[in-house]
């Protein structure tokens, strides 16, 4: 309730020298706390007259505040929603991204797959007229075999005593009645590579056995025939031959 006109009223008092708690007690002990509290009340109307309006921006400072935290709390929810639709994103982004590596993994290797079928297709197309061939060459193998298994048992059974000349005039003989019989066989027919492998033949060269036509033919006799050979061998080369081929066999030898 003091007003400012109250306290002007009293400044001409609180200005003199004796307006004090210890001159006010010297002439009466119950007016000096009424004089003492007089200033004071001045004293607070100063001090609250500056008071006062700091109280009231602070207030409006507060009230600011509680506005601002207000939407800063509005703001940080929507921060955090945003951040978890954000983290929705990522993770669906990541996925994608995971998918989009395996789609691209998988396709490198379906085109690897690829380039290698297309080298195979191409290679088996290349081997497809070879393969075509060889069919036919089997188909005519069939049809020739009896014919070829004929030649190959006549010239075992009967070739051994003769030379190379007259077996070559027993094959065209032979063929000449077969013709008459139509008995089928293979025009280039070679009995040597029918009756005996080129390993077999390079065994027996290392063996000791010549490597010409007669002395293999005569190897594939010794070998395939069913009856005992009987060799002329005036220089020693099949006797050669045969102590070398079955030394691991315990071949015993009558001098």
């Amino acid at each position: 309730t003091i007003t400012e006109e109250t306290v002007e009223l009293l400044e001409p008092y609180l200005d003199m020298e004796d307006y004090n708690l210890e001159t006010a007690k010297k002439v009466c002990g119950n007016v000096a706390g009424l004089c003492s509290w007089t200033q004071a009340m001045a004293y607070f109307y100063g001090i609250n007259k500056e008071v006062l309006p700091l109280k009231a921006n602070l207030a409006l400072q507060e009230g600011r505040l509680a506005a601002a935290q207000i939407e800063l709390n509005n703001a940080q929810l929507q921060l955090d929603e945003k951040q978890m639709e954000l983290d929705q994103v990522q993770a669906m982004y990541d996925n994608a991204m995971k998918e989009k590596q395996a789609l691209l993994d998988d396709a490198e290797a379906c085109r690897r797959k690829m380039n290698n079928a297309t080298a195979l297709i191409e290679g088996l197309g290349g081997e497809k007229i070879r393969w075509t061939a060889s069919s036919k060459s089997f188909q005519n193998q069939i049809i020739n075999l009896v014919g070829n298994v004929l030649l190959a048992t006549g010239f075992l059974s009967y070739s051994g005593p003769f030379n190379q000349e007259y077996r070559n005039m027993l094959l065209q003989l032979w063929k000449k009645e077969m013709d008459n019989s139509k008995i089928p066989y293979s025009n280039d027919l070679n009995l040597t590579g029918m009756l005996v492998d080129n390993a077999t033949v390079g065994e027996w060269n290392l063996q000791g056995l010549p490597n010409d036509d007669l002395s293999i033919q005569n190897g594939i006799i010794v070998t395939k025939a069913s009856r005992y050979p009987l060799l002329i061998d005036p220089q020693g080369q099949g006797k050669i031959w045969i102590k070398n081929k079955e030394k691991n066999n315990g071949l015993q030898v009558n001098s």
